[in-house]
């Protein structure tokens, strides 16, 4: 009996010290995607500040809105460079991050993370020259409160949830498809049913990744590896991150004012 109560208590003290590690865990994962949506606001208000003049003598070139560009605006928005700004965070993502997580270290790997949040920031800006300020922070705030129900419900239910990955993901594929095509048709109607769609399919992997990463957490802790943890902390962060702000774009084309 003794051995039994030894036994009981050391596996209850080990799942007390699981919760306690996954609590902390999970605090790093949203402390970090909020920091990134930080350096992501402030980088995108700081360069739109730069990409427009009052001053028409000083202007390169004018928005359909009326918005006066600066040179600096002109080169981000309207000339080749703007395929550099847009693609660049794609890049890193399917080129550069997957190595960083390999072989670097957790403290440049969450460098990384930050660069990559100040990167959308600047292929972002363009939003603080097409939509109002009050539209922008009101589409932010709902998709903070749709953000938090959806990834409190990833970590809480009980469901297994980790089928809808594979299915979402291929979602995500056949979005990217259909954005690249309505580049060229730049169909209303296309891009109303592409936000509609991103919007359900981003809902649904924020869910997943939520208790994917409450998974991998509980599945690793015994080892010990806290190099290895930090690191999956900061990859659960970037895809939190990237649901969060595709709902937000997403979001922005139905509730976002125009100039």
């Amino acid at each position: 009996m003794a051995e039994f109560n030894t036994i009981r208590t050391a596996t209850g003290t080990r799942t007390a010290q699981i919760d306690a590690g996954l609590r902390a865990h999970m605090n790093k994962v949203y402390g970090t995607m909020s920091v990134g949506m930080v350096i992501t606001a402030l980088a995108a208000w700081a360069i739109a500040g730069l990409a427009v003049t009052t001053d028409p003598s000083a202007a390169a070139a004018q928005l359909p809105n009326g918005k006066m560009l600066s040179g600096l605006g002109a080169a981000l928005y309207l000339s080749p460079l703007k395929w550099v700004v847009m693609l660049a965070p794609l890049a890193f993502i399917f080129l550069g991050w997957g190595a960083l997580l390999r072989r670097a270290s957790a403290a440049a790997v969450q460098l990384g993370f930050f660069a990559f949040a100040a990167l959308i920031g600047i292929s972002m800006s363009s939003i603080f020259l097409m939509f109002t300020s009050f539209s922008i922070v009101q589409t932010f705030i709902v998709t903070a409160i749709a953000f938090a129900g959806l990834s409190l419900f990833g970590y809480t239910t009980k469901k297994d949830i980790s089928g809808w990955g594979s299915f979402l993901i291929m979602g995500v594929i056949g979005l990217v498809v259909a954005m690249l095509i309505n580049l060229f048709l730049q169909s209303p109607a296309m891009m109303f049913a592409i936000s509609a769609i991103g919007l359900l399919i981003f809902a649904g992997l924020t869910a997943f990744h939520t208790q994917e990463i409450k998974n991998t957490y509980v599945a690793h802790a015994a080892h010990g590896d806290q190099e290895w943890l930090d690191k999956s902390a900061y990859d659960g962060a970037l895809s939190l991150y990237i649901s969060f702000l595709n709902m937000f774009q997403f979001l922005l084309m139905f509730m976002g004012q125009q100039e």
